[in-house]
């Protein structure tokens, strides 16, 4: 049940946002508005369309850096309850999105997301996206800074301002506080990343050093390094800077090629690089010139954790390798505990299978948060992270998480796999990337590898990368497939993604599967890296030395053959679906068009 009540004094701006909505959509309704313009209305309010059509909206809830406080966690069930179908999805940006919401119900879900301070404005559309952060900011003993409230301060500098509701297309922002990259700044539109330079006296300065045109969808890009080190003073008006190039430079004729990564093909890297410099130069003159530290900033602190001297920090990133302890609480304590930091407080991960979150969890996650003090992050491998625990209060929170189903040990572990909503609800894909999630899962756990650490997989329905397929050690998009004279639903394997250490490697193609032969395909490569690899070996130095994406593929040639729809029917049809496969594709809103 909502502990919370809704509040009657909404905060004006998002009241003014829901009354528009009420007003346009009844505009609408009654055919005073088209549905091309009330479209782009909807996006930028962070509701779209579904594959079932009709008034089927996906409600896209805006969690700027993952943080959420637990009336917000309750308000989430009674919308799961009330509007959508049992469960929320949390996504690879760290948002929340409810399915099935009838259009006529959206303004009512905007007020009751409102009464406990959150929104959906520019979840979606051509806007700047949910600011993300690393999910560990403020509780990592690696961080240079806490990332947590430069995020809080560039979500409110850019929401609702006049140059961000127009772009040529969307445009991301994420902050990480060291070079670990947890957050994935390395393919976003601007990446930030913490770090300290020694100043000519020898003291120790803090800053950030700024990527420019990441981003990922059909062709990838990794973001490149504006300047070597940008002081906290400057970061606003550079992050300003890189936006306004975007918006003034950006193809707005043909949205394929409108996002900023593809500046760096048309004008080329030192061209943008001198654009972006020069507009932050002059943009002083401007009249809301965001410069120097924001207030909140001030306000807050941005000093980063600190080092424990007698704890030795937890190993985090992609690649990290996990020596799991036999027993239930020691296994989950293993991979799930992250310790380190100097005031001594202690952070846990409670798993979420495949990002979604039923109306009973929200209210139990709600519960524990309370009971036990934390804050709670939102993580881009779709889970939760409770942190500021005590070492006392683990077994407690293992307790709770074993009684609501969220105690699997899966962070660093390849159990978590990642993967978009797919064929379910999206008009783009192409294949139910969830079955497929669920069925590599289960593969994995009936062969005894879902344990192994150090290899991370994502799953996308499309090219799109949704599901960040390409940044994944093992990574599969959905693809429709001829064989035999009748369509199927089939994948592209990639092996080899690599996001970290201020790198981006994209995984390189290995072979095409039959979507049934995936699970068997992803087991087998998981089976040989964990036989294979040296102590300590990252999952790209095995591929490097086992011949490459190519090399490994060649082990797996039998597995990329489709047979008979007489001798295997079930390979004509998608996971989770009945009938025989056919690739449904309608217009796209939210990720690639």
């Amino acid at each position: 049940m909502l502990t919370t009540e809704i509040d009657p004094e909404l905060d004006p701006d998002q009241l003014a946002d829901i009354e528009k909505f009420e007003t346009m959509l009844a505009r609408h309704l009654e055919g005073a508005i088209d549905e091309d313009a009330f479209r782009v209305f909807r996006l930028n309010n962070g509701i779209y369309g579904q594959r079932q059509g009709g008034h089927n909206q996906m409600v896209r809830v805006k969690i700027p850096y993952g943080s959420i406080m637990p009336e917000q966690l309750e308000m989430f069930a009674e919308l799961a309850d009330t509007h959508s179908r049992g469960w929320g999805h949390i996504t690879t940006r760290q948002n929340v999105q409810f399915h099935y919401v009838q259009l006529t119900d959206v303004p009512n879900v905007l007020r009751k997301l409102a009464s406990v301070g959150m929104t959906t404005r520019e979840a979606c559309g051509d806007t700047v996206r949910t600011v993300q952060g690393c999910h560990l900011a403020g509780a990592c003993p690696f961080e240079h800074l806490d990332i947590s409230p430069w995020a809080e301060a560039a979500t409110e500098h850019f929401i609702r301002n006049p140059l961000s509701q127009r772009l040529p297309r969307k445009f991301k922002i994420n902050f990480s506080g060291c070079a670990t990259d947890c957050g994935q700044a390395m393919f976003n539109d601007a990446g930030v990343i913490a770090v300290s330079r020694r100043r000519d006296d020898g003291t120790i300065e803090a800053g950030f050093r700024v990527f420019v045109a990441g981003g990922l969808g059909a062709n990838p890009h990794p973001a490149l390094a504006l300047e070597e080190f940008t002081p906290r003073e400057e970061l606003m008006a550079t992050l300003e800077a890189i936006l306004r190039v975007f918006n003034n430079h950006g193809n707005r004729d043909n949205k394929i090629r409108a996002r900023m990564k593809w500046l760096v093909d048309t004008m080329g890297w030192e061209e943008l690089q001198a654009r972006v410099l020069k507009e932050r130069n002059l943009l002083v003159a401007s009249a809301t010139w965001p410069g120097g530290i924001p207030e909140h900033v001030q306000k807050v602190g941005d000093a980063p954790a600190g080092r424990s001297a007698t704890v030795e920090p937890t190993p985090m990133g992609q690649g990290t390798a996990v020596a799991i302890r036999s027993g239930a609480y020691e296994a989950w304590e293993s991979a799930n505990v992250v310790r380190g930091e100097a005031k001594g407080t202690v952070s846990a991960y409670a798993w979420s299978r495949l990002g979604d979150v039923t109306s009973d969890q929200f209210r139990a996650l709600a519960a524990i948060q309370r009971e036990l003090h934390a804050d709670v992050r939102l993580t881009n491998r779709q889970n939760l992270v409770f942190r500021g625990l005590t070492e006392g209060q683990l077994p407690l929170l293992y307790e709770r998480l074993t009684a609501i189903g969220m105690a699997e040990p899966g962070a660093e572990l390849v159990r978590d796999v990642v993967a978009c909503p797919g064929a379910d609800t999206c008009n783009l894909a192409v294949t139910q990337s969830r079955g497929l999630a669920s069925a590599i899962g289960e593969q994995l756990e009936e062969e005894g590898l879902a344990t192994v650490g150090g290899v991370r997989i994502n799953i996308s329905g499309c090219t799109n990368s949704c599901g960040q397929h390409h940044t994944a050690d093992i990574g599969f998009y959905g693809a429709e497939r001829r064989a035999h004279g009748q369509a199927a639903p089939g994948y592209q394997m990639l092996l080899g993604g690599y996001v970290g250490q201020e790198q981006a490697h994209f995984g390189n193609r290995a072979l095409r599967l039959p979507a049934k032969a995936a699970p068997a395909a992803a087991a087998a490569v998981v089976r040989r890296f964990d036989e294979e690899r040296t102590v300590g070996e990252s999952f790209r130095s095995w591929l490097d030395r086992s011949g490459g994406a190519k090399g490994v593929a060649e082990g797996l040639k039998d597995l990329g053959v489709f047979p008979t729809p007489e001798d295997a029917p079930d390979y004509y049809v998608d996971y989770g679906e009945t009938g025989p496969y056919e690739a449904e594709v309608g217009e796209g809103e939210c990720a690639a068009s």
